[in-house]
């Protein structure tokens, strides 16, 4: 769900040979990229990019003369230097200067040269710091068929489920019957979660999930794990969380999102190099086969992993600052698809990944929406992302008597990448079946949150409480609570 925005002023890690992004593309149809940098409100200079490539191109082509020049001397230069070395020798004392003159214009031409090429590769390396870092901060254009919006707020609503026994024309009152208590009123009253004690220990935004809490944050990661592998067919993975520099700047995660993460300062303290705590399972999912170059027989890859996220919440202050909803550390059942490099087919798997997270919600009997997100809210990597966001009703506004009227919360976000992220990964795959010959192409990926846990027990706290304030477990959930039916 992590979103993040460029910004070409940060510090850039040290130089990486990635693809980043297609320079021909960009090349042949810049407006493109101009236009998707102002409906993402991304600052990226495309027309100071593109200068700078045509310096570095043309400075390459001058190398590369120069090399084909030097290779040819240097077949030239021994034969040269016998002939005239023969000549010297039979030379009258006032032809000797001319010849040793010649001799030494030609001994010393492979240095020349040699100087020359050292100069453009030192006027090569002086452009691409700003060019690698223009390059690293431009966005995927969004699809055509994305909105255009500058916020979240211009988000468009998609569709809307809720199960029989649902209103949405009423409010929880009317639905049910009696006044909602909000998640922390639920977690307190059972005794679910401990946020001073987790605050002592680990600052702000921290808790700790006690008895029932616990169990139900397991059996809801448990049972997303469990449909995704079972019923949906996806390759069940671990993942490292702590990772290193390349795979956030691979996943497109960095430059821009780097105040979002948590940094370990390794080289500070001797170690070879810095390490980041990732915000999402997909970090390590992408990263799996980084440099690789995959048999098209063997796509696509559907991988699922459930590891522990952390965000910093930089920039969040003072906004959901009670309660699980926004929060430094949590855990999350991720799904990523890598495949062809074909735009029907990725736009298939992202239709195939909501419906797989919205079978579960409807499994659970939440009342959900889809959210179409608009070209501002994208983030930089996504061409498209759909946001689904579940019904919470201790969540906005109050009525007169101070009873919360509900609020939708996002849940989940399923991205569509094209070849963003596996491009800047290196990541390839070979046409022509199982051992083929083929040519190489850069595969396509997405991914979704299958489930995030604690923010997802807010709606099921809230939307299974009952009058008295106990809490029905969702029949889903039963079997992953050793048959417990209620909290409380």
């Amino acid at each position: 769900m992590q979103k993040s925005s460029p910004n070409p002023d940060e510090s850039l890690p040290p130089p990486y040979t990635l693809p980043m992004i297609d320079l021909k593309a960009l090349r042949e149809n810049p407006q493109r990229f101009i236009e998707g940098c102002a409906k993402k409100n991304a600052a990226v200079d495309i027309d100071a990019l593109l200068k700078l490539d045509e310096q570095r191109r043309s400075l390459q082509t001058q190398q590369e003369a120069l090399r084909a020049a030097q290779n040819k001397l240097s077949k030239e230069t021994g034969p040269k230097i016998g002939q005239l070395m023969g000549k010297l020798k039979g030379a009258d004392e006032a032809d000797k200067p001319a010849i040793e003159a010649q001799l030494a214009e030609i001994k010393s031409a492979p240095a020349k040269m040699k100087d020359e090429i050292n100069a453009l590769e030192s006027q090569i390396n002086a452009i691409e710091p700003e060019l690698n870092a223009l390059l690293l901060s431009v966005p995927q254009p969004p699809d055509d068929d994305v909105p255009v919006g500058t916020t979240a707020d211009d988000n468009v609503e998609l569709a809307k489920w809720a199960p029989d026994d649902w209103d949405w024309s009423k409010t929880f009152e009317q639905n049910k019957g009696f006044k909602p208590r909000t998640h922390l009123e639920l977690c307190e009253m059972h005794n679910l979660v401990d946020y001073p004690r987790g605050v002592k220990i680990a600052g702000s935004r921290s808790y700790i999930l006690i008895g029932d809490g616990m169990r139900l944050h397991q059996a809801i990661l448990r049972y997303a794990f469990d449909t995704m592998v079972n019923q949906n067919g996806f390759t069940p993975m671990s993942v490292p969380v702590l990772v290193r520099e390349e795979a956030m700047v691979g996943t497109g995660f960095f430059p821009g999102g780097r105040d979002q993460a948590y940094h370990i300062n390794e080289t500070a303290r001797g170690g070879g190099y810095d390490m980041f705590l990732t915000g999402t399972g997909e970090v390590g999912l992408m990263g799996i086969h980084q440099d690789e170059i995959l048999d098209e027989s063997r796509l696509p890859l559907k991988y699922v992993t459930v590891s522990t996220c952390f965000r910093r919440e930089a920039g969040a202050a003072g906004k959901d600052t009670a309660g699980l909803y926004r929060i430094h550390q949590f855990d999350k059942v991720e799904q990523v698809i890598i495949d062809v490099a074909d735009e029907s087919t990725s736009r298939q798997h992202h239709k195939d990944m909501m419906g797989f997270v919205e079978s579960l919600l409807k499994a659970l009997k939440l009342p959900h929406r889809l959210l179409q997100c608009c070209t501002g809210d994208l983030g930089v990597k996504n061409a498209d992302m759909i946001d689904i966001e579940c019904w919470m009703p201790g969540r906005g506004d109050a009525d007169e008597s101070g009873t919360p009227l509900g609020e939708f919360g996002e849940t989940h976000s399923a991205s569509r990448l094209y070849d963003y992220q596996c491009r800047r990964l290196n990541m390839r795959y070979r046409q022509g079946g199982e051992g083929g010959k083929g040519s190489t192409t850069f595969c396509h990926s997405l991914n979704n949150t299958v489930a995030a846990s604690p923010r997802i027990l807010i709606p099921i706290l809230e939307m299974y409480q009952n009058e008295d304030g106990s809490i029905t477990v969702p029949e889903a959930l039963v079997p992953y609570m050793n048959g417990q039916t209620k909290v409380g």
